[in-house]
């Protein structure tokens, strides 16, 4: 995947993930300015491409209004800085309709909503297959409570590796010491669940050296 602005043109867009080429574009709102018509009007865009737009919450605390995201039109959700179980629930629930979560029914704006809204039990049915709910472990407590954290509906484990790196300095003595040892304790924690391991390796060329970490989701920046 690739991160991009949500103000990014529709040509421009299609260059971008053509240069990759990339599966899904990245959005975020955690540490810059996010105004909700610019996103409908990104993932509509996104839409006409076929492209998945994965977005990221403006805080952890925003969990209760998943739902409420999901409807201006992504594909998935990504909620930064995840360290207990709770905050997990909370996210989980609020992507996912009934029976499974909690999700209120409406938003024209959503994903798919024109082509598989014919009953909203079909829709829910294709939502929960569709959508992608990421959380992001950005400590060493989050790291290696991550067996906890990458519960059923979390379809992917992502990194912060600045924050984390804040936390590994004020934890000196612990046997982790690099962001790279804790993604590679994360890829080997998760490798026998249905859980993906995603790594902001920001440039291509770091490619291969986090594929071979256990890494299955790969984040770059625009060019």
């Amino acid at each position: 995947g690739v991160s991009v602005p949500a103000t990014t043109a529709v040509e421009s867009l299609r260059s971008i993930v053509e240069r990759g080429p990339y599966d899904f574009v990245s959005v975020d709102s955690q540490h810059a300015p996010y105004n909700e018509e610019c996103l409908v009007l990104f993932c509509e865009r996104a839409a006409e491409l076929g492209v998945h737009v994965q977005f990221r919450i403006k805080h952890t605390r925003h969990t209760y209004m998943v739902g409420n995201f999901l409807d201006l039109g992504p594909t998935g959700i990504e909620v930064p800085q995840v360290e207990t179980e709770e905050t997990v629930d909370e996210a989980v629930s609020n992507f996912y309709y009934p029976q499974r979560g909690v999700r209120s029914w409406g938003g024209r704006s959503r994903l798919g909503i024109k082509s598989y809204g014919v009953g909203h039990r079909d829709y829910a049915a294709w939502w929960a297959r569709t959508g992608v709910l990421w959380i992001q472990v950005e400590s060493v407590n989050s790291v290696t409570s991550v067996r906890k954290l990458a519960k059923p509906g979390v379809d992917c484990v992502s990194f912060g590796p600045m924050d984390l790196t804040f936390s590994l300095e004020a934890h000196p003595e612990h046997v982790l010491k690099t962001v790279d040892d804790c993604v590679g304790f994360v890829a080997e924690a998760l490798k026998d669940t249905d859980t993906a391991v995603c790594y902001r390796n920001n440039t291509p060329e770091t490619r291969q050296k986090y594929i071979d970490m256990g890494v299955t989701v790969l984040l770059e920046q625009s060019r």
